[in-house]
């Protein structure tokens, strides 16, 4: 049992504001690579439903129509970034061209802080409920760090100081603003499609009540969503608990690190260059 916080060990041994993109790293290579990348998708899904940032997506048809690539595209992004980091070349790069792709959109910040908010809470959230054990305060801490330095380097102002502002901002914009729309709808329509590719073929007569009972409510309702049956939501439930259980009690920490040898996607599976990630240089110029 103790080599399975081996990880947490070292953790707690660093300075979670000098050191936040190491524990980052280790998150979501290490300690919690599946549930970290679900939470980082359930977060995104999240950040599309405000109705005001929803009618930015529809209207560029990224989402909607070349909905695979969109994903892709945004998840490499991401990963460039806590992969290597702010100052490294690819890094660096990488935030270019995220600002290049924001740049030409009127996007207020709010918006903004909204996305980061998402990228922040959701998918902590999800660790909390459903990870082998809960994020300690240093991994909180650096989580905000993280995205707080993403904000500064695109120009986001008066990012909340701490995790539990930014958290508490977070829960207040999303009850004022996270509202039934059909751009959001037709976003998730488009997006659920994908995910119901990843549904075992055992499961997929459930596959739509799954995709729905991992949502929460909030989400369901903005997205037009029905309630997925109290039994499927249920069973889901039991099953990433035992889940959770099986791996603290019995799993072993990760050597081999996520993303080892290179990040592979649909979109690209033979590889990749950052400067053509986003949308085409002609959907740029007429977006």
């Amino acid at each position: 049992m103790r080599q399975r916080y081996a990880n947490l060990t070292r953790i707690r041994a660093l300075d979670p504001e000098r050191d936040h993109l190491a524990i980052y790293q280790t998150m979501l290579r290490l300690e919690f690579p599946w549930d970290l990348k679900l939470g980082l998708n359930l977060a995104f899904t999240r950040s599309f439903a405000v109705p005001a940032v929803a009618a930015v997506h529809v209207g560029t048809g990224e989402l909607t129509e070349r909905t695979q690539k969109r994903l892709d595209d945004t998840g490499l992004l991401m990963y460039e970034l806590v992969l290597n980091g702010f100052d490294d070349p690819r890094g660096r790069e990488a935030l270019r061209r995220i600002n290049q792709i924001h740049r030409r959109h009127a996007i207020l910040a709010d918006h903004y802080r909204y996305v980061l908010a998402c990228l922040v809470v959701v998918p902590t959230r999800w660790l909390d409920r459903y990870g082998w054990r809960r994020p300690c305060c240093h991994e909180r801490q650096a989580t905000h760090a993280f995205y707080r330095e993403l904000g500064r380097r695109m120009g986001v102002d008066a990012v909340p100081d701490t995790y539990a502002e930014f958290e508490s901002w977070f829960d207040a914009y999303d009850a004022t603003h996270l509202h039934p729309n059909d751009d959001a709808a037709a976003i998730e329509r488009a997006t659920r499609t994908l995910m119901l590719t990843r549904v075992p073929t055992a499961l997929s007569p459930l596959g739509d009540a799954l995709v729905g009972a991992v949502y929460d409510g909030p989400l369901r309702r903005a997205t037009r969503v029905d309630d997925p049956p109290l039994a499927v939501r249920g069973g889901l439930h039991a099953a990433l608990r035992v889940r959770a259980r099986w791996q603290r009690w019995f799993g072993r920490p990760r050597t081999v690190a996520l993303f080892t040898d290179g990040i592979r996607t649909r979109t690209y599976p033979d590889g990749y260059e950052i400067s053509r990630l986003g949308p085409d240089p002609g959907d740029e110029a007429t977006g």
